[in-house]
């Protein structure tokens, strides 16, 4: 059985990764999303960390329920303008520059004006450099060259460019018909779309759930820190949805639901771990169990910062991460099923 929202949540992606967001910038995409919930009537507030935290009430006040997924993406800030009126960048999240050579961006300045450029090598042409191919790609030797005349620095601080603003990647978004999507920034606006179609699906349905659940969309967990606060005392259960990490040695794929029983931070909770996995079976939900070796989620984050609860990380499988991602719709449709089986289940505890 097909998730029967699956491609109006794939249209959701789509329009979310086309809102530039990178972790520290994140405004806009918080107003998408906050205006997305507040047509369907459904209760939200900002932390101060500029989150947006949505809540709906359940049967059961008193123990309580969180699931987290998170709109910043990678990016980079301007952290020089050169004598020759090009960029130099400073790398916003964990991502290498091999990753973004040759992508389009925009820049965006401290007043809101909107530039774009591309980010190459300096030593790009091979009719002139030798090392074009063998030259690192790191901070010193790539650039963002301004789809604006410019000469000199001078020339790009009349434009109102300056060391500081935030820079965005063009994330690229195909939806193809054989049911892939494949853009920037699946991480992790995959999993806010299927939150946020989850959230409408409960509301249409007037579904009444077993206990009080809050959806936290977070917006520094590129940075380390989205999840770790504004967590009720009530709460029980926090499920991070976000990406399933795929490589060589991974189970995870672009067609089921990756269930995390170790990251980076450690083990996540073998009680909630193993309910995730009896509800994927009980309701013939395709899933992976994984362990994702260099990665760490809202979920970790927030028991590192002393949070009693019961942590879980689950997601749709993401090919390529941090770099050109893919996945299928139906890793989609399966991640989509387990959260809503999981919402209306028992907690573990």
């Amino acid at each position: 059985m097909t998730y029967s929202n699956t491609d109006e949540i794939l249209q959701l992606i789509s329009k979310l990764v086309s809102i530039p967001s990178p972790s520290g910038n994140t405004n806009e995409v918080i107003s998408f999303v906050e205006n997305y919930l507040t047509n369907l009537n459904v209760e939200t507030k900002r932390n101060r960390k500029g989150g947006l935290i949505a809540t709906i009430q359940g049967r059961d006040e008193s123990n309580h329920r969180m699931l987290t997924a998170h709109v910043d993406t990678l990016g980079a800030i301007v952290k020089e303008v050169k004598p020759s009126g090009r960029l130099k960048l400073d790398l916003i999240g964990g991502f290498k520059y091999n990753s973004i050579e040759g992508e389009y961006c925009e820049i965006e300045t401290s007043s809101g004006k909107k530039y774009t450029g591309t980010i190459l090598m300096h030593q790009t042409s091979v009719h002139v450099y030798k090392d074009a191919g063998k030259a690192e790609r790191n901070q010193d030797n790539m650039e963002v060259r301004l789809d604006e005349v410019v000469q000199n620095a001078e020339d790009v601080r009349a434009l109102g460019i300056e060391v500081g603003d935030f820079v965005s990647f063009d994330p690229r978004v195909v939806i193809t018909p054989s049911g892939y999507i494949k853009s920037r920034h699946l991480d992790d606006k995959a999993s806010v779309a299927i939150l946020l179609d989850l959230i409408k699906q409960l509301k249409t349905d007037n579904i009444e759930l077993p206990y009080t659940t809050h959806f936290l969309i977070s917006n520094n967990e590129e940075i380390g820190y989205g999840g770790n606060s504004n967590i009720t005392p009530e709460t029980v259960e926090y499920l991070a949805v976000d990406m399933g990490a795929m490589g060589d040695g991974q189970s995870t794929d672009e067609y089921t639901v990756s269930i995390c029983v170790k990251d980076a931070s450690g083990p996540y909770h073998y009680g909630l771990r193993k309910r995730l996995v009896q509800l994927a079976i009980d309701h013939n939900i395709g899933y992976k169990l994984d362990i994702y070796p260099y990665y760490g989620s809202d979920a970790s984050a927030a028991i590192r910062s002393g949070h009693d609860i019961v942590h879980g990380l689950v997601g749709p499988g993401i090919d390529s991460s941090h770099a050109f991602e893919r996945t299928h719709k139906s890793s989609i449709d399966n991640t989509a099923k387990l959260l809503y089986q999981y919402v209306l289940s028992k907690m573990v505890i």
